[in-house]
């Protein structure tokens, strides 16, 4: 397919697949799935969801990359291009838009709660949390979110961070980035995990986590399960579409799709390891969200030996994750303005970053000037809502799910066949024809159900 411009290229797998883990691996592995994992059935609900990662996630995923490396453009561009080469209405173009507008609208709250983890980082070492309790770990939580200068300059340094990397291009921004960070927090990653295993209660973790109690699952649940696998591996995020254009042709995607698939959800359970051994050995209450990680977790940091240097890495590792996804989030947005004629990617990328800074400000105020501001109050489904809560669910719960079930549908019934054979550089065999079935009719029903257990859910 003819291309309007021409965007670099991965200069190998390798670099591909770290760039992809990246964006795949962010906040929510570290403290949504070991959570939700626990208290909703433990390897019950790790069954059904290594089941929906390879039934849904994964075959979404191959499909998401076929539609970038078909297109080899910007989200858009290459959905512009798909539709006039298979014949399909302009509507279909809604998947490149979403593909923009969705990482773009999440990078401005995601970057100001990245940001926290480079104020604990250094509070942490400092030795904040020495000796704190529950109320002490809350109220230091509530100094960071209280203090818009620090919420600020956090969130500011990472935009900044952001904008670096994906200023300098793929090959020279991008890869070089990834080929430091993944393999840096893959070590963080084991390193707390054998120190957990050595100093906490790394058994009944395991039980927590692993052991599989049936009698906890129902359909909320088996939903649940798959909306973490749907979301954990960043389909319909607007990266891997993106991403995907950059793909060699030589680069097999099913293979790439089942790595990536694969090393995120090895990422979620290491990152249960490493924290629910602390939370059971020192009595916490694990809480779902960020509570985990900013209120319970440095109570254990500043109780147990060496709790200083174990906190530090901690949030060392949060930070790298938050780091390697708020790459894949900008990077759509860049290639997409880099494609008009008289933007360099390095103008586009500041200009993108400075709109995310000073957007973002409004994000930061929520949690305290503008705290009491409820602008879609009137409506049962964003009642009680903050600004940073509008944000959050409208991306998670309305733009997302919508943007995987656009790509599932066209895959499945827009996309020819050949076409898609072709891409693939797969026969009209078994295996395609599961794929097939998969994107067709089991993942739109899927997340048709998701979508409609969200939006009941905040009614």
């Amino acid at each position: 397919m003819a291309a309007n411009f021409e965007h670099e290229q991965w200069s190998s797998r390798t670099a591909f697949l770290l760039a992809a883990v990246g964006t795949a691996v962010g906040l929510g592995n570290v403290w949504r799935f070991p959570f939700i994992a626990g208290v909703n059935g433990g390897g019950a609900f790790v069954i059904i969801y290594i089941v929906a990662i390879f039934a849904i996630g994964i075959p979404l995923l191959v499909g998401e990359l076929t539609l970038g490396r078909r297109g080899q453009q910007s989200a858009i561009q290459s959905m512009r291009e798909l539709t006039a080469a298979e014949g399909r209405s302009s509507f279909w173009h809604a998947i490149g838009w979403l593909s923009i507008l969705t990482p773009l609208i999440g990078l401005i709250y995601y970057s100001v709660v990245a940001g926290w983890t480079l104020d604990y980082i250094i509070a942490t070492a400092r030795g904040t949390f020495e000796g704190v309790d529950a109320s002490g770990s809350e109220a230091a939580f509530g100094s960071l979110t209280n203090d818009p200068l620090r919420m600020g300059i956090g969130h500011a340094v990472f935009v900044l961070a952001t904008v670096a990397v994906v200023a300098r291009g793929v090959q020279k921004g991008l890869e070089k980035a990834v080929r430091v960070l993944m393999p840096f927090l893959f070590v963080i990653l084991v390193a707390l995990v054998g120190y957990a295993a050595f100093t906490a209660d790394f058994s009944g973790a395991l039980a927590f986590m692993f052991k599989p109690d049936f009698t906890k699952v129902n359909a909320t649940v088996v939903l649940m399960a798959i909306g973490q696998a749907f979301f954990s591996i960043s389909v319909a995020v607007g990266a891997m579409i993106t991403y995907g254009a950059y793909m060699p042709k030589q680069v097999s995607i099913p293979r790439s799709a089942i790595i990536i698939g694969g090393t995120d959800t090895l990422v979620a359970l290491m990152a249960g390891m490493a924290i629910f051994p602390l939370v059971l050995t020192y009595g916490l209450q694990p809480g779902e969200g960020p509570g985990l990680v900013f209120v319970t977790l440095p109570i254990a940091f500043g109780q147990m030996p060496a709790g200083l240097v174990f906190g530090a890495l901690f949030f060392l590792l949060m930070s790298i994750a938050a780091l390697t996804s708020t790459i894949g989030m900008l990077e759509p947005v860049v290639s997409f303005l880099e494609e008009h004629k008289g933007f360099t990617r390095s103008t586009v990328a500041v200009l993108t970053g400075l709109f995310v800074w000073v957007t973002g400000i409004v994000i930061v105020l929520s949690f305290n000037v503008l705290s009491g501001v409820k602008p879609l109050d009137m409506f049962p489904m964003f009642k009680d809502k903050g600004i940073f809560e509008l944000f959050d669910f409208v991306t998670a719960n309305i733009m997302i799910p919508v943007g995987g079930l656009l790509i599932a549908l066209f895959v499945g019934w827009m996309l020819k066949p050949a076409s898609a054979r072709d891409e693939l550089q797969m026969p009209d065999n078994l295996t395609f024809r599961i794929w097939q079935f998969l994107v067709r009719f089991v993942a739109p029903v899927a997340l048709v159900a998701i979508f409609v257990m969200n939006l009941m859910g905040a009614a």
